[in-house]
């Protein structure tokens, strides 16, 4: 089956209501290297934002603008580090989404993968749009405040050479990777995103404007 156009997924968020805050959400979640950030830029421009230069680049002396339509908050500013999946709802929802549903602003400190400890704060108000996307965002009370969930995949040796593209391709960094995927193995098969999502992508496909 082809993969769901651009068009498609922000005319499906865009016919649902907010339901954290006044705030849409989608989240954008799959395994490691599958193409996650590079959808989640496609969507905020296609909704009148603009794209992030992606995880670890957030400047606290030019945080996005308070009237921008669109923020993109990214799992690895999220997690803490290599093992951080364990502790991801403790901020993506005690930190930031739980409080948007209370209509109240979120904010959470950026994880430095260099230093290895959070640094700057990153403030996440109420705003029309918050795309999420990162390994296991897609967790089930996200879901729940969420108007989409996407789901994006491809296969292992495909995420692996992105990522070791990314990150280098020594020992020590494929074996990280290697653990990586085993704990992002058991966080979805219990949160059951995958089945859960409104949508499935193929990150090694076309996806049409």
């Amino acid at each position: 089956m082809p993969n769901p156009n651009i068009a498609t997924l922000v005319s499906t968020a865009s016919g649902r209501g907010p339901r954290c805050g006044r705030t849409r959400v989608i989240l954008i979640d799959g395994p490691a290297g599958s193409g996650k950030s590079t959808l989640a830029n496609r969507l905020a421009t296609a909704l009148g934002g603009s794209p992030s230069a992606g995880a670890g680049t957030f400047r606290p002396d030019a945080p996005l603008e308070s009237c921008a339509p669109v923020q993109i908050v990214h799992g690895d500013d999220l997690y803490e580090g290599w093992s951080g999946l364990a502790t991801l709802d403790e901020v993506l929802l005690d930190q930031v989404l739980e409080p948007l549903a209370r209509g109240e602003d979120g904010a959470f400190r950026m994880w430095d993968w260099i230093e290895d400890r959070r640094s700057h704060l990153i403030q996440v108000p109420q705003r029309d749009w918050l795309l999420i996307e990162g390994v296991g965002v897609g967790l089930p009370r996200a879901r729940e405040l969420a108007v989409i969930t996407v789901w994006v995949e491809a296969p292992w040796d495909e995420r692996l050479a992105r990522g070791q593209a990314r990150d280098g391709n020594d020992y020590d960094v494929t074996e990280k990777w290697r653990a990586f995927d085993a704990e992002e193995q058991a966080l979805h098969g219990r949160s059951g995103t995958r089945a859960a999502a409104d949508f499935r992508i193929d990150g090694t496909a076309p996806v049409p404007d």
